[in-house]
């Protein structure tokens, strides 16, 4: 009999260890990179060539090396993990906040590595969080205890403060996108209905204040509220955003064609690479090809959703719902500041926009629900 095999247990096939992965998940994401390494290619091609589409597919591979790591780590292992990669994805936002951050556009976001490239610690921080909520809140549901006031207090507390550290970069949709995360899994850890109304109102306000106060700056004021009124700065935001309506107006149906956008291959939107990368899809794909884009992005999120209901532990279940409400809530607020309905606030496409930060978090996301999934299956084969 081979060496550590069990007479009950046979070990198990290669065959059988690919049916612990969840392939349409990890399918899903890389198809969606490709496509964003196509779109990515075409809004920089008639500038930079191939430049930007060797690093976009470079940072999807970095990114799907991570989310094979994280898979060797394992279910068990990151939960072991998780209070570490927290105080990490905490020291990488203090660290921004040093000499050694970037500031670029009114906010000191980025930490710049070598040979051009840089490091957004708010994206780690996302993954950061998810796992440390889970951590915390696991226990007490395993258990089948209702988390009180202070277990609560304590996930919130957890939350602001990373919250807090990207607030003073400043970069209000990070810091929003982690609340809306800390809020979705403290309330289905069972908090109790005054902590969540409370802390809704609390999220307004804080929102409110950014707005009508010094708190950010005049560009990020002026981004946020463009949305509404593009002729506030017509030569700014303003003008961005008018572009980014026009090109993606102009797709039609079937689009203009892949390299054949006129605003796109023109150059007349700023940063299309990076927040804008939809207008692209809108333009060169039209309707039905930026609506294909979306199915795709919406079966990773609800497949994400799928594996956090379907786990068998508390970690899972917690981080998956944690994971999937950070990416859901970027798509909807990338797709909508291209739209036009809602605010710009910088926030990438996952696994579309242009950014090794963002790959890279995106795809330890999706390595941490397939660790989740490849648990729950080992549980139900023994």
């Amino acid at each position: 009999m081979p060496s550590g095999a069990h007479p009950d247990r046979p070990l198990l096939s290669r065959h059988a260890l690919w049916l612990r992965q969840d392939i349409g998940l990890l399918v899903g994401a890389a198809g969606t990179s490709v496509v964003g390494a196509l779109l990515v290619w075409s809004a920089t091609h008639e500038t930079a060539g191939t430049a930007y589409l060797v690093r976009h597919l470079l940072n999807t591979a970095i990114g799907i090396g991570l989310a094979v790591g994280v898979g060797r780590l394992g279910h068990h292992g990151l939960r072991l993990l998780a209070p570490w990669i927290y105080g990490l994805s905490l020291l990488g936002l203090v660290a921004v906040l040093t000499p050694l951050g970037l500031t670029v556009n009114g906010s000191r976001s980025w930490i710049p590595v070598a040979a051009g490239f840089t490091v957004q610690p708010s994206e780690f921080a996302k993954v950061g969080l998810a796992l440390m909520l889970g951590f915390v809140f696991a226990d007490r549901w395993e258990r089948r205890v209702a988390p009180g006031s202070r277990d609560v207090a304590l996930g919130w507390v957890l939350a602001t403060v990373p919250v807090a550290l990207i607030m003073l970069q400043p970069d209000l949709g990070s810091a929003v996108v982690l609340g809306g995360l800390a809020f979705v899994v403290i309330a289905l850890a069972g908090a109790p209905r005054r902590w969540v109304a409370g802390v809704a109102f609390a999220a307004v306000g804080v929102v409110v204040a950014a707005l009508t106060t010094p708190l950010l700056s005049d560009y990020q004021r002026d981004r946020l509220l463009a949305f509404a009124d593009p002729s506030a700065d017509p030569q700014g935001i303003g003008y961005q955003t008018r572009q980014v309506r026009l090109a993606i107006g102009s797709g039609g149906w079937s689009g203009q064609g892949f390299l054949e956008g006129r605003q796109t291959q023109g150059g007349f939107i700023p940063y299309q690479l990076n927040d804008f990368i939809f207008s692209v899809a809108g333009e060169e794909l039209g309707f039905l090809g930026a609506a294909g884009l979306l199915l795709l992005l919406s079966f990773i999120v609800i497949r994400i959703f799928v594996v956090a209901g379907r786990s068998r532990d508390a970690f899972g279940r917690f981080v998956g719902a944690g994971v999937g409400t950070w990416l859901a809530f970027q798509v909807f607020q990338n797709v909508g500041m291209n739209l036009g309905v809602m605010p710009v606030t910088g926030l990438p496409l996952p696994f579309i926009s242009y950014g090794g930060s963002s790959m890279f978090a995106s795809w330890l996301a999706i390595g941490i629900v397939n660790a989740a999934y490849a648990a729950g299956h080992r549980d139900r084969v023994r």
